[in-house]
């Protein structure tokens, strides 16, 4: 694959994403770019969030699992399905019905200043060191198959994506961002359908033998009935839940989006639609992974292995798609981690700027200019934190090390998930000064029992359920600072 024609065709992608930007970002107000004007159709977002909610990672990791882990990931998907109509019926209607630009204005409206400022801390640094590790991963992939071979150096790399996303971005915001995710969203679809029907065509197989095959294969398990297994069905299922109610419904990234639909019934349309989207999606990837595997082996082809001599599976589909594929099927895939990176990552730069310029600058309290002049200046800070946060994993240069940041940012959903089920649920008051204390201390007490859980529970090892422990743990903080509720509080609390 030519290093001048993939640099061509990235070139022409973002090209198509600045053009879409001058034509959506006209006359843009710090309403459009925070909500969209609140008037965008429930269609065009529940189509844009599938882009938005997978990510390179998913592009390449879920495929790649399959391997060792089977179809066991389609557990945690079902689990969204419930994530999702929780969202859809209680988080959903108490942001429309409270008007929310930034979702953790409502801690300030339960519980008060410093509850507020914790939770939208925790997503800044989330959101912030999550989707670098995203890009970060990415951006390793398109250095290896393009830029070394051009001497471009990893640095330049990654500013120049990132500056690019800021360029198409930083006028318009969401209302830009639902226009462009929905291209990429449609491009990323696209290359899978093509790169699935590509390697079915080199398998020999038609559409019937193909979802034979992937039926019948011994990497279509998705039950798995052992407990202390990481596989474990309902363990999966339970965690997909609770990841689709932190990650989603209390994330600003993926619910600005939503906020963005004319009233509450066209936010829950979208949502409905949008979930039953994600799970046909996620199946077109495992079967993906199913292909891959079943191509790599009726080729003869080395499987990429680690020095335990385990199958990497993050590096098959770039592997067979840049060395072993043909010079289209290799496009595709480039394309595809192109529309899918960058559909996650300007969503995410866009939440970042929101809830810094609404929930630390107060910006709805100065003229238009001046939100202009802010909000475009906490943009650009953001692109270039992004690229800084990538540099320093790429200066870390120490796979386990980077996920193991990328994990304990993960920890940080636990105090958000504590935080909203103890104001939703009770009808109790915080010590808010105490907030803090307590929504730090979980996550670093939850680390603990995570690293210890083998010899203290019997073999148990936790997976995506960490996330529901922490939660546990930050809400039990909570009470214990807590104190009944007086009558005359505010009825928005």
């Amino acid at each position: 694959m030519s290093p001048t024609l993939v640099l061509s065709l990235i070139a022409g992608y973002f090209t198509v994403l600045v053009i879409i930007s001058i034509l959506t970002s006209r006359k843009a107000t710090s309403e459009s770019f925070f909500v969209a004007n609140r008037n965008a159709p429930w269609y065009m977002v529940a189509f844009a969030m599938i882009g938005t909610s997978l990510s390179g990672v998913t592009f390449i990791s879920v495929p790649g699992m399959v391997y060792s882990q089977s179809w066991s990931y389609m557990a945690v998907v079902f689990g969204y399905i419930v994530g999702y109509l929780v969202i859809g019926t209680v988080l959903m209607p108490l942001y429309y019905r409270l008007q929310l630009v930034s979702i953790y204005t409502y801690l300030e409206q339960r519980f008060g200043f410093w509850s507020y400022k914790t939770g939208a801390f925790y997503f800044l640094v989330s959101r912030a060191v999550g989707a670098s590790f995203r890009l970060f991963l990415v951006a390793g992939v398109l250095q290896f198959a393009v830029f070394d071979q051009m001497g471009v150096p990893f640095a330049v790399t990654v500013s120049v994506s990132i500056l690019l996303i800021y360029l198409y971005t930083f006028r318009g915001g969401l209302k830009t961002i639902l226009w462009t995710d929905a291209f990429q969203t449609m491009a990323m679809l696209l290359c899978v359908g093509v790169s699935i029907y590509l390697i079915s065509s080199e398998l020999n197989l038609g559409f019937k033998e193909m979802v034979q095959t992937v039926k019948n294969s011994d990497m279509a398990r998705i039950y798995f009935s052992d407990l202390k297994d990481d596989k474990f069905f309902w363990k999966q299922f339970a965690s997909g839940a609770f990841i689709t109610i932190v990650m989603t419904g209390l994330d600003q990234d993926l619910m600005q989006k939503n906020l963005s639909c004319r009233n509450l019934a066209d936010a829950q349309k979208n949502m409905f639609w949008f979930t039953i989207s994600l799970v046909f999606v996620n199946i077109f990837f495992l079967s993906l992974g199913v292909l891959l595997y079943k191509f790599a082996a009726a080729k003869g082809i080395q499987l990429p292995m680690n020095d335990a001599g385990k199958v990497v599976g993050d590096n098959v589909f770039p592997l067979l798609a840049t060395e072993h594929f043909t010079l289209f099927a290799g496009i595709i895939f480039i394309l595809g981690i192109i529309a899918v990176t960058y559909a996650s990552a300007d969503s995410a730069l866009t939440a970042l700027t929101t809830s810094f310029c609404v929930d630390f600058l107060d910006i709805k309290r100065f003229p238009e200019q001046k939100q202009t002049r802010m909000r475009q200046l906490s943009h650009f800070a953001f692109s270039i934190v992004l690229i800084i946060i990538i540099l320093i994993f790429k200066a870390i240069n120490d796979q386990s090390v980077i996920t193991a940041v990328f994990k304990a940012a993960g920890y940080t959903y636990g105090p958000l998930l504590g935080l909203y089920s103890f104001g939703i649920f009770t009808r109790r008051s915080l010590t808010d000064k105490l907030v803090p204390y307590i929504c730090l201390a979980t996550p670093i007490i939850t680390y603990i029992i995570n690293a210890h859980s083998k010899e203290w529970f019997g073999g148990y090892e936790f997976g995506f359920e960490i996330l529901i422990l922490n939660g546990l743990l930050t809400f039990m903080g909570l009470l214990a600072i807590s104190r009944p509720r007086v009558a005359e509080l505010n009825p928005a609390r």
